[in-house]
C-alpha cells in the first residue's frame, strides 16, 4: 500500500461535521429519545426483550440482575454494564414510573437519591404489565433487525398493548434535542386512545374530558390546566407541581407542617436539607425543627414551628424558595417515523393507534396462516381416519418414512403437509383419534378463520378488536389517580411578618463603617453607655428600628447599600460592630456619608442626592427596592473627581439650600429638580466658580422656623435668618454669605439649619469639642463673618459639626 492510499487529505471541518452528524443521528434515534409507538428507548426495549427471551417473567422466580445485564450487553446492547443496570433499576422504581416494568428484589435505590445495590446482589423479573408490552411479539407483529454483531435478531419496536409513552412518560437529552413527557394514569390514557379511535377528529378539549392531565407516581398537586392544554396542543407547556402539605396543631399551641407527597423527580433528602438550611441560616426564624419521618408506610416530612408562628406563611415561603413546589416543563419530543418530532396529544395518540392497527393486522395475518395450516392438517387426518386400514397398510408396505409419505401422496391424494402429519403420528394415536374431536376442531378453526378474515377485511372490525383488547388491559391494570389537578396556578404571597419576627432593635453605624444591631435588652443593660467604638471614629447613625425594616447606606462614591435590618449581625452594645465591607464589598477609599432607616418603600417620598461639584437629583424612594443586594448599587452617576455629600429623604414641598466653600448660597424649590431614575447623573444645582465646591446641602421644610448657622474654617460662627437667602432657581451662582477679607479670608466649613432652642457641637482634629447654643448668637446679615468660637491655631482645624442630640439639651 502506498502512502497516498493509506492517508486521505480532507478538510477538518468536513470530517468533524460528518462524524458528529452520524454520532448525533445515532444518539437521537438509538439512545436518548423514546419511540412514539412503545414509549421505550433502545436500552429499555432490549432489557425487556432479553428478559422475555430468557424466560425471566413474572410467573417465574426472580433471577440475578447481573445475569440479565450480561445477556443484554452480550446480545443486544454493547455498552457499559452500569448504564444498562441503571436503566433496569429505573424501570423498577415506583417513584419514577407510574407502572413499573421490572420487579426487583433488594435495594433498588430510594427517593432520597440513595444508589441501588450492585447488580450481583439484586434480583429482577418482568412485571405483569410488561407482558402487555411484549404480548404477541412472536407472532410477526413487529419488524426485527440484526443485532450489533449480526448473530441474533432484535425487535425494532415492541407491540405495546397500552400507550406506554403516555403512561410512564420519558426524559432524555440528546444532541440538539431534549424530551420531558410526564407520566399519566393508565385508565385515562386508554380512555383517550378509545375516544380518538371513536372520533379521529376529536379536539384536545374533548380529549381532556377523559385525560385530565399528568399523574405522577409521587402524587402531589398539579396546578395550571391552561399549561396542560397548551402542552397537549403544541408539545410544550408549563405546569406547577406542589407538595401535598397539611398544617396540624400540636401541644403547646404550636403548629407543624406535614408533607406527605413531594413533586416528581425531587430528591427528598436534598429537599429536607434545603428546608433545614433555611432554619440554620436564620432566613426563617419561625422554624423550630425539620424532621424526615418517612417509613415503610409512606413519605412524611415534618416542619415544626416555634410558638405563635403562623405555619401557613412559612409554607408559602417554602413553596417559593424550595423544591416543595416546582415548575414542570413539558417538552414532548419522541421518535416518530424515525425522526425526532414534537408530539401533540392527538399526534401521540394517532402514532399509537396506527401502531396498534399494524400490530393487530400482522398478528391476524400470522394467526390466519396458522389456522389455515391447521385446518388443512385436520382435513387430512379426518380423511385418513375414514380410510384408516388402507393408510396403515400403505405405511406398512413402505420402506421408510419418506417412502411412506410419497406412497400416501400418490395413492390417496394427500398433500405433503398432511402426509407428514399422518406418518408423524404414533400408532396408538392413529387408532385412538376420535373423529368427533377433529370435527369440532374443524368447526372452531372455520369460525376462527372467518373472524380473522373479517378483521383483515373490515377496518371497523379491526378497530373493535383493538378496543376490546385495550379494555381488558384497562380493567386489569387501572389504578386511581395519585396527583390532584387544580385549574389555576396559585399565586404565592410571602409577607415579611412570616419570615422575620417583629422585634425592636438598636441599629448603629459609625463613620468608619462599623455596623451592628443590638437587642434592647443589651442596650438597656448598658444604659446606652460604653458604646464600643474606635478612638478616631464616631457614630453616624443610631436608631431604634424594627427587624422588618430596612437601611439605605449611602457612600461617597455615589453608591447605596440596601440592607434588611434582620440580616445585620446581632452584636452586644459593648462589642465593636461588623465592618460593612465584610457584608458588602467597598472600594478602599469609599466611605459612608449617611444612613436612612426605611419602614416602608411605598411612602410618597423621594431620595435627594447631591455632590461636591454641584450636581443634584431626586429619585423615588420606591426605586430603591432591590432583590439582589450583595454589592453596592449605583444611586448617582459621578465624574471621577466628584463625590456624594448628601443623601436624604425629601417631601414634595421642601426647598433646597446649597452653600459652597467660597460662601455662595442658592435656595430653590424642590420642583426645580426633576424626578429621574436611580442611575442618572442628575442636574446642576449651583453654578460653581473654578476652585469652588459645595460644602453643605440643606433641606428646608415648608414654613420652617430654622435659622442658618454658618461655621467658617477659621472657627467663626454666625447666625442668619433664612430670608437672607431669597428663593430663586437652581444652577445660578448664588448670593455671597460672608464678607471677603483681603488676607486670610473666611471660607465656609459647614452650614447647619437649627432653631433657636437647639445647639451645635463643634469638634477639632485635636479632639477639642465646643458646644454652642443657637440662641446665644444674634442674627446678622450676609456680609458679616460671625464670632470666633474656636481658635483653630491652638485647638486644631475643624473636623466636624453636628446638631446636639435633643436628650443632651
Amino acid at each position: 500500500m502506498t502512502q497516498t492510499e493509506k492517508y486521505q487529505n480532507l478538510p477538518l471541518e468536513e470530517v468533524i461535521g460528518d462524524r458528529f452528524g452520524r454520532y448525533s443521528k445515532y444518539i437521537i434515534q438509538d439512545r436518548a429519545l423514546p419511540d412514539a409507538r412503545d414509549g421505550l428507548k433502545p436500552v429499555q426495549r432490549r432489557i425487556l426483550f432479553a428478559m422475555l427471551q430468557e424466560g425471566n417473567t413474572n410467573d417465574k422466580p426472580f433471577r440475578k440482575s447481573a445475569k440479565t445485564v450480561g445477556t443484554v450487553i452480550g446480545n443486544y446492547h454493547p455498552h457499559g454494564d452500569s448504564s444498562v443496570y441503571e436503566a433496569m433499576v429505573r424501570m423498577s422504581q415506583d417513584w419514577k414510573l407510574r407502572h413499573m416494568l421490572v420487579e426487583m428484589h433488594g435495594n433498588n435505590g430510594s427517593v432520597d437519591g440513595d444508589p441501588p445495590a450492585a447488580m450481583r446482589y439484586t434480583e429482577a423479573r418482568l412485571s405483569a404489565i410488561s407482558h402487555e408490552l411484549l404480548r404477541d411479539i412472536n407472532k410477526n407483529t413487529v419488524d426485527y433487525i440484526p443485532n450489533f454483531d449480526d448473530s441474533d435478531m432484535e425487535p425494532l419496536v415492541l407491540p405495546a398493548r397500552f400507550p406506554n409513552l403516555l403512561v410512564n412518560g420519558a426524559t432524555g437529552i440528546s444532541a440538539g434535542y431534549a424530551t420531558d413527557i410526564p407520566p399519566h394514569a393508565l385508565h385515562e390514557a386508554l380512555d383517550a386512545v378509545l375516544m380518538r379511535m371513536e372520533n379521529p377528529a376529536c379536539t384536545v378539549d374533548e380529549l381532556m374530558t377523559v385525560i385530565k392531565g399528568p399523574d405522577f407516581p409521587t402524587g402531589g398537586i398539579i396546578q395550571g390546566v391552561e399549561g396542560i392544554k397548551k402542552a397537549y396542543e403544541t408539545g410544550k407547556g408549563k405546569i406547577v407541581v406542589r407538595s401535598k402539605a397539611e398544617i396540624e396543631t400540636i401541644k403547646g399551641g404550636k403548629e407543624q407542617i406535614v408533607i406527605t407527597e413531594i413533586p416528581y423527580e425531587i430528591n427528598k433528602a436534598n429537599l429536607v436539607k434545603k428546608i433545614d438550611e433555611q432554619r440554620l441560616d436564620k432566613r426563617l426564624d419561625g422554624i423550630a425543627d425539620v424532621r424526615d419521618e418517612s417509613d415503610r408506610t409512606g413519605l412524611r416530612i415534618v416542619i415544626e414551628m416555634k410558638k405563635e408562628i403562623d405555619a401557613h406563611g412559612i409554607l408559602q415561603y417554602l413553596f417559593k424558595n424550595t423544591d416543595l413546589q416546582i415548575t414542570y416543563n413539558f417538552n414532548m419530543i419522541a421518535i416518530h417515523n424515525r425522526r425526532p418530532t414534537m408530539m401533540t396529544l392527538p399526534l401521540l395518540l394517532d402514532a399509537y393507534i396506527n401502531h396498534q392497527k399494524e400490530v393487530v393486522t400482522r398478528r391476524t395475518i400470522h394467526d390466519l396462516k396458522k389456522a389455515e395450516e391447521r385446518l388443512h392438517i385436520v382435513s387430512g387426518l379426518m380423511k385418513a381416519l375414514s380410510i384408516l386400514d388402507k393408510v396403515i397398510k400403505t405405511i406398512r408396505a413402505s420402506k421408510d418414512k419418506k417412502d411412506a409419505k410419497n406412497n400416501l401422496i400418490k395413492s390417496y391424494d394427500f398433500s405433503e403437509a398432511q402426509a407428514e402429519a399422518i406418518v408423524s403420528l404414533q400408532l396408538y394415536r392413529l387408532t385412538n383419534t376420535d373423529i368427533t374431536e377433529l370435527q369440532e376442531e374443524e368447526i372452531k378453526l372455520n369460525d376462527l378463520i372467518k373472524n380473522l378474515e373479517s378483521i383483515l377485511a373490515k377496518e371497523s372490525v379491526l378497530m373493535k378488536t383493538i378496543k376490546k383488547e385495550l379494555q381488558v388491559v384497562r380493567k386489569q391494570f387501572a389504578e386511581q389517580r395519585k396527583s390532584v389537578i387544580e385549574n389555576e396556578i396559585e399565586e404565592i404571597k410571602v409577607t415579611l411578618d412570616v419570615l422575620i419576627p417583629s422585634e425592636e432593635v438598636i441599629v448603629t453605624v459609625t463613620k468608619d463603617g462599623y455596623i451592628k444591631r443590638t437587642s434592647l435588652r443589651s442596650f438597656n443593660a448598658s444604659n446606652g453607655q460604653d458604646f464600643a467604638i474606635k478612638e478616631s471614629d464616631y457614630q453616624l447613625y443610631q436608631e431604634s428600628i424594627n427587624t422588618q425594616h430596612h437601611l439605605l447606606l449611602f457612600t461617597s462614591k455615589g453608591n447605596y447599600i440596601y440592607q434588611p435590618v434582620h440580616e445585620l449581625p446581632d452584636i452586644r452594645w459593648k462589642d465593636l460592630g461588623q465592618h460593612i465591607s465584610s457584608i458588602v464589598p467597598l472600594e478602599s477609599n469609599e466611605t459612608i456619608i449617611n444612613v436612612i432607616g426605611i419602614d416602608s418603600f411605598d411612602l410618597d417620598l423621594c431620595v435627594l442626592t447631591a455632590t461636591k461639584e454641584g450636581q443634584i437629583k431626586r429619585s423615588l424612594l420606591s426605586d430603591y427596592v432591590v432583590q439582589r443586594y450583595a454589592r453596592p448599587i449605583k444611586t448617582i452617576k459621578l465624574k471621577a473627581t466628584d463625590e456624594l455629600i448628601l443623601a436624604q429623604l425629601v417631601a414634595p414641598s421642601d426647598e433646597i439650600l446649597m452653600t459652597t466653600h467660597l460662601s455662595y448660597s442658592v435656595r430653590f424649590s424642590l420642583d426645580e429638580v426633576p424626578i429621574t431614575g436611580v442611575k442618572t447623573s442628575g442636574v446642576k444645582g449651583i453654578n460653581l466658580k473654578d476652585e469652588d465646591y459645595v460644602v453643605s446641602v440643606n433641606v428646608v421644610p415648608q414654613q420652617s422656623n430654622d435659622d442658618i448657622m454658618l461655621i467658617t474654617h477659621r472657627g467663626s460662627v454666625k447666625r442668619m435668618h433664612l430670608s437672607e437667602v431669597e428663593p430663586g432657581v437652581r444652577a445660578k451662582r448664588g448670593l455671597v454669605t460672608l464678607r471677603e477679607l483681603k488676607t486670610n479670608a473666611h471660607r465656609v466649613f459647614a452650614v447647619v439649619l437649627a432653631n433657636k432652642s437647639e445647639g451645635l457641637v463643634m469638634e477639632t482634629e485635636r479632639g477639642h469639642q465646643e458646644i454652642i447654643e443657637v440662641n446665644s448668637f444674634r442674627p446678622t446679615d450676609r456680609y458679616s463673618n460671625g464670632s470666633f468660637v474656636i481658635d483653630t491655631e491652638k485647638d486644631g482645624q475643624l473636623l466636624r459639626v453636628w446638631k446636639k442630640p435633643v436628650e443632651e439639651s
